[in-house]
């Protein structure tokens, strides 16, 4: 599995970092748009997925949200650690076991999901993913399968009940 080394980084603006080309050449020259990453703060870590985003400047960002700066502990002008991998996942996030236990007794709703661009099925885990509750989780996928079944494509309306 490719991996970079760890290397030391600092947020670029409210949301994002911009990734030092050297640790992540191997990524780019693979031309891996999603990867694994690991961020690392004062022995606190946390694990997510993000997109390798190209910009036209040359750089290479990816999204670092408000939630998981609060959960790492940093702010502006703090420096820490992140590592890289190659993303192996299916979906290229962790899809909830509620999800996808839903979506196993649903064969016409996973046959659905499974034709579904890989954004709008991340969009999906991570909407279900957001609920604290298993049983939220698992209440939201059964009203999503029904959706999906249904036609219905319009992501804000993908958790309502018709």
């Amino acid at each position: 599995m490719l991996k970079s080394s760890s290397f030391e980084v600092t947020l670029a603006d409210k949301q994002s970092i911009i990734l030092p080309e050297t640790p992540i050449a191997n990524f780019i020259k693979g031309n891996h748009k999603r990867v694994k990453v690991i961020a690392t703060f004062e022995n606190q870590s946390i694990e997510f997925y993000a997109a390798l985003k190209y910009e036209k400047s040359g750089l290479y960002r990816i999204y670092f949200s408000k939630a998981k700066q609060k959960v790492l502990g940093v702010f502006m002008n703090d420096y820490f650690e992140l590592q890289v991998f190659e993303d192996n996942s299916k979906y290229g996030v962790d899809i909830s076991e509620e999800l996808e236990a839903v979506l196993l007794s649903d064969y016409e709703a996973y046959t659905i999901f499974e034709n579904l661009t890989p954004g709008k099925q991340r969009s999906i885990i991570y909407a279900i993913s957001r609920y604290k509750s298993s049983q939220m989780r698992v209440d939201k996928a059964l009203i999503l399968t029904e959706n999906l079944k249904r036609g219905i494509t319009d992501q804000k309306l993908w958790l309502k009940k018709h």
